[in-house]
This record gives C-alpha cells, structure tokens and sequence, in this order.
C-alpha cells in the first residue's frame, strides 16, 4: 500500500531565517509581538489563531482553537463564554497551554502559564467593538451544551435580535481570560530538522533563556 504521508514530507529549508537567538532579548513578549506582525504582515491565514489546552474535569486534556485578541505586558488574552467546557475547566485548574503554528513561516510559540479573567470593564470594552450579531450569537449560545437541533439556536438568535435591535449589553457569562505565562517556547524550523527551540522560563521576576535539542 502506497504510503501518501511520504508526499507531506517536508525538511524545512524553505528560507533560512538564521539563529533564532539572533532574535532573542531578554523577555519572551518583545518576540512574540515581533513574530506577530510578521505573521500578518506576511498574510498567513488566521495569524492570531491558537489551540487553548485545559484539563477536564474527566483527567483529560481538551483542546479546542480560539483567537488571541490582546497581548498585554503580563501576558495574552483570549474571549469566550465562562459556562463553557474551558470555562469549566479553568474554574477547577486554571493552569493551561495555548499554541500558535504557523506552518507557512516554520515557526511555532508554546505558552504554558496561569488563567484568570480579565477586568470586566475590559470586557466590556472588547464585546462593544464586535459585530452585532456577534453580540447576538453570544447570548444565544449556550457553549459546549447539547443542543436538540438548529432550529432551537436559529430561534434563540431571532428572539434575541428583537429584543436587542441596536445595542447589546454584554452577557455576564461572556468575558476575557489573561494567560500569564510561567514558560513560552519559540520553535522555528531549520532544515534536516535541526530545529531551533529557544525557552524562556520565569524564575521569579526574571525570566531564564536555554535552548532545547530539536
């Protein structure tokens, strides 16, 4: 039997981007905002789009993708519904990991580090500068519920349009998560895969850089 994943092989040597401690500071946000923009203004799709790893109240990891929307001095931030399966997960063990891959630039960030909301006039702020019917979908979705079909949604969402035909208050259910991050990995690819990872690690107010075999 032909082996099709012997067609996805790739040994990175697209470009050769240099050391990454070429690019490295002394604090892991400078870099990452730096690889941020660089995502964008190189036009990857979804560019701030990142995996959201919790445990479960089942012993699991669950993973799902959600949008890094904020990036603050003291760490990234994302919005979601708080009745969510995350939500659940973060109320019990707020320790998570977020991971962004980029795979047309080689590069990955791995963020390990502690959830806790945001400020809710912060969110407040956030939910205002989204569509309406963004708004509305917030209401109208109860997350990672069960649902008996589309029409129940689609109902909720027209019930909800006619109660709010202009402006729509935040639900208190809905807000934003700050990870303050204890570790973040930079990955960028190399050819032979030969990779470089450099590490920082938080070591009480100062952050510790080593790099990791590949």
């Amino acid at each position: 039997m032909d082996n099709f994943l012997d067609l996805l092989r790739n040994d990175h040597h697209q470009f050769d981007q240099g050391k990454l401690e070429d690019h490295v500071g002394n604090e892991p946000f400078s870099l990452l905002s730096k690889w941020l923009r660089e995502a964008i203004d190189k036009q990857v799709s979804e560019p701030n789009a990142m995996s959201i790893s919790t445990i479960g109240l089942d012993g699991y990891p669950h993973s799902r993708i959600v949008y890094l929307k904020e990036l603050l001095e003291e760490g990234i931030v994302f919005y979601t519904n708080y009745s969510s399966s995350k939500g659940n997960d973060i109320e019990v063990n707020p320790k998570v990991q977020a991971l962004i891959f980029w795979s047309g630039l080689e590069r990955q960030i791995r963020i390990i580090g502690n959830v806790e909301k945001v400020p809710e006039e912060m969110s407040d702020t956030y939910f205002q500068s989204r569509p309406w019917g963004s708004k509305i979908g917030a209401w109208a979705s109860h997350q990672s519920k069960e649902l008996e079909s589309r029409k129940e949604l689609e109902d909720r969402v027209h019930e909800l349009a006619l109660k709010y035909p202009n402006e729509v208050p935040r639900p208190p259910h809905w807000g934003g998560y700050l990870i303050k991050p204890i570790e973040i990995e930079f990955w960028q690819g190399r050819p032979s895969r030969l990779h470089d990872r450099i590490v920082f690690e938080l070591n009480g107010s100062n952050w510790k850089i080593y790099r990791k075999n590949p």
